[in-house]
C-alpha cells in the first residue's frame, strides 16, 4: 500500500460533457443502459509530484529514468518521468472515481491499445477524456452488457500522455429487456 501517496478527492472535481449526450444519472445509479455510444466526457484533475513518481517507481518500476533525478536529467527525456504503469494507475483513479458505475460495474475483460505517447513529469496536471465507443448487451448473459471506452489522459498542455481502449462489463438495469 502506498501510504504516503495522496491525491485530492477526485470525486469533487468537475465533469465536462463534450458531446450532446450526457449521463442521465450519477455513478451510484448508473447502469449499462446509461452508457451511450458517442458520448464524450472529461474528468480531472490530478497533479503529479516528484515524490509520488519516485515512490511508485522505487516500489514497482525501479528504472533510473524513474528513480534517479540526476541520471534522468542526462537521459533521453531530459528529466525525471513517471513510469507508464504509474501513469496507467492515475488514469484508473480518474476512471474509477468519475466514469465507472459504482453499482453496476462487474469486471473488465481487458484493455486494448495501451500507449504512452508522451512522458508524465513532476508538476503535470492530468485530466481524463472518455469516449464511449461501443455498448452492446451480452449475447450469453442477459443481465449485463459490454462497454468499450476510448480513454485518454491529457496533460495541462493538451498533450495525450496515455491512450487505451477499456472494456467493462456492466450490469443492466432491466436484465430481461433486449436493447436495439
Amino acid at each position: 500500500m502506498l501510504t504516503t501517496m495522496s491525491q485530492p478527492d477526485v470525486r469533487s472535481t468537475p465533469t465536462r460533457t463534450l458531446s450532446t449526450s450526457d449521463f442521465p444519472v450519477p455513478r451510484d445509479d448508473r447502469y449499462f443502459e446509461d452508457y451511450v455510444p458517442g458520448a464524450v466526457y472529461e474528468y480531472g484533475y490530478l497533479t503529479v509530484t516528484e515524490a509520488e513518481i519516485l515512490e511508485f517507481a522505487r516500489r514497482f518500476d525501479p528504472q533510473a529514468i524513474h528513480i534517479d533525478p540526476g541520471f534522468a536529467a542526462t537521459g533521453p527525456f531530459g528529466g525525471l518521468i513517471a513510469s507508464g504503469w504509474h501513469t496507467a494507475s492515475m488514469m484508473m483513479r480518474l476512471f474509477a472515481g468519475h466514469y465507472l458505475s459504482t453499482v453496476a460495474s462487474l469486471a473488465s475483460p481487458g484493455i486494448d491499445e495501451l500507449r504512452w505517447p508522451a512522458p508524465v513529469r513532476p508538476g503535470d496536471q492530468l485530466r481524463l477524456r472518455t469516449t464511449i465507443v461501443e455498448a452492446r448487451p451480452s449475447r450469453s448473459k442477459p443481465d449485463r452488457g459490454l462497454v468499450r471506452t476510448q480513454g485518454e489522459l491529457i496533460n495541462q498542455d493538451g498533450r495525450t500522455v496515455l491512450s487505451l481502449v477499456a472494456m467493462n462489463l456492466l450490469g443492466r438495469r432491466e436484465p430481461g429487456d433486449q436493447l436495439a
